[in-house]
């Protein structure tokens, strides 16, 4: 059964096979540290002034170098991937993203950041016609494992797996924790209450069905990049809704 406390803001869930994921970013880009029997994943960096804030969170979980840890990246923005050079670099971990990302990475490039509604269709515009995108790099990285369609976790020592879940970028990747938590980057949103639908995708069509795909995991609680975790009966109502309105 899932349980979920808050200790200042440093909240967590804990799986029935004890599995517990911590929130140790929030605000600008949410950050997840999954643990079990002193080893480590990490899903998704953040900004890189937010560097501080993560490598200190880790310490107190007990993140050390010589312990095995990896870092997942749900999809290769800036907000995203700005420490990933960084975490490689100070825990000597590996890296894993979608292969249709990982040059992305290694040039410290974004994947094309598209908007979904009028004012973020108007932003997204503006930074490519202005160039400012190019403002949003981050130091390059390489990447340890690439995947596609699903790669089980169970080398890693965890009960769980990596589900593509394209949309918001085509190389976006949800993790799927016991069957019961997904931790889901942009593939949804969940600052509005009520809804899961984020304000940048790729392919709106695609993420559709993408959420979709969530649902069949068979997951209760989806933990989302932005804003705060959603539970399953939100994210079928909103497959319905966007599913029948692209006629999918």
């Amino acid at each position: 059964m899932e349980r979920a406390s808050t200790v200042q803001k440093m909240k967590y869930w804990t799986t029935r096979n004890g599995v517990m994921i911590h929130r140790v970013l929030w605000g600008r880009c949410n950050c997840y540290l999954v643990s079990k029997e002193n080893r480590f994943l990490l899903i998704d960096t953040g900004r890189e002034k937010s560097w501080k804030c993560l490598e200190g969170n880790l310490g107190k979980l007990g993140v050390k170098e010589d312990l095995p840890v990896s870092l997942i990246l749900t999809h290769c923005h800036f907000d995203h991937a700005e420490n990933a050079a960084k975490f490689k670099k100070a825990y000597k971990a590996s890296v894993i993203v979608h292969k249709s990302e990982g040059d992305y990475l290694k040039n410290g490039e974004n994947p094309r950041i598209g908007g979904t509604v009028f004012l973020t269709k108007i932003l997204s515009r503006i930074l490519y016609k202005t160039k400012l995108i190019e403002r949003l790099g981050y130091e390059p990285t390489d990447y340890d494992f690439s995947v596609d369609g699903e790669f089980g976790l169970e080398p890693f020592g965890f009960p769980g797996y990596i589900l593509h879940t394209p949309g918001h970028t085509p190389g976006s990747i949800s993790v799927i924790i016991d069957d019961e938590i997904a931790i889901v980057g942009d593939a949804m949103f969940g600052v509005f209450a009520g809804s899961v639908f984020p304000p940048f995708a790729d392919d709106v069509g695609m993420m559709v069905e993408s959420w979709k795909k969530l649902l069949d995991t068979g997951c209760g609680i989806y933990l989302p990049a932005h804003g705060s975790e959603r539970r399953k009966d939100i994210l079928k109502r909103q497959y319905d809704k966007y599913r029948r309105l692209y006629e999918l």
